[in-house]
């Protein structure tokens, strides 16, 4: 399959139109951004593990019944996925407190909860992404509540099934930002993408951070935590 024309350029990726309508081509950077594109930079290696790894688990996933918008991957940092129109609503789980959550409410990071959290803010880069609540949502038009209803299930599905799958890796699973889009039928899938970038991942004994917030708190190590991801994953 070959990218015909450029359709979007975002912090991550860029995403190619081809022959077929249904279906586009996402290329993965190793641009990096974080505080909201205050700070800039490149984690080497960083697209070709990120592709590579949200492929893989979404296939994990779709083996477990959860749609997403994966097709096939082409080498190591394309991958060809359904094209979808995005609902502008980023849906963030948290198992343990960690980032904001810690500084919003004033708590320590490490707070394992005894059931696991869903906020969403609103996908918008103009007004810096605000948390909203699902009447925001509906009162906005973003979503019906037939969606909402739906994306939160599935939500809380992939935090079970990866939950249970990075524990098995040695890892902790801590929080992570989804994105879901609808098909041209209006059916919705798992879209954007499941990595470092959007996961926070703890060491299971060491609590050593395997994510980008090495990158966004200046921690150092960054390449070594992605690439250790990828071991963890591939054995690679």
């Amino acid at each position: 399959m070959e990218k015909t024309v450029q359709l979007y350029e975002g912090k991550a990726k860029k995403v190619f139109a081809t022959e077929n309508p249904e279906l586009v081509i996402v290329s993965y950077k190793d641009d990096a951004t974080a505080l909201d594109g205050l700070k800039k930079g490149t984690i080497v290696g960083k697209g070709a593990i990120n592709n590579r790894m949200s492929n893989y688990l979404m296939q994990i996933l779709e083996k477990k019944g959860v749609k997403t918008h994966f097709v096939e991957e082409l080498n190591d940092n394309e991958t060809v996925v359904k094209k979808v129109s995005i609902v502008p609503l980023e849906v963030i789980i948290r198992n343990i407190s960690a980032g904001s959550f810690a500084k919003r409410f004033g708590v320590e990071e490490g707070i394992v909860f005894a059931e696991p959290t869903i906020e969403f803010s609103y996908k918008n880069d103009d007004l810096h992404d605000p948390l909203m609540n699902s009447y925001h949502a509906l009162a906005l038009g973003i979503a019906t509540k037939e969606e909402i209803d739906t994306i939160k299930s599935m939500a809380f599905t992939v935090n079970e099934v990866l939950k249970e799958y990075f524990i098995g890796l040695g890892v902790k699973l801590v929080d992570f930002k989804l994105e879901f889009g609808k098909t041209a039928d209006g059916t919705i899938v798992l879209a954007d993408e499941i990595s470092p970038d959007t996961c926070r991942f703890w060491d299971a004994e060491t609590n050593e951070k395997l994510d980008k917030d090495r990158f966004r708190r200046d921690m150092g190590g960054v390449e070594d935590a992605y690439k250790e991801m990828m071991h963890r994953v591939f054995g690679e």
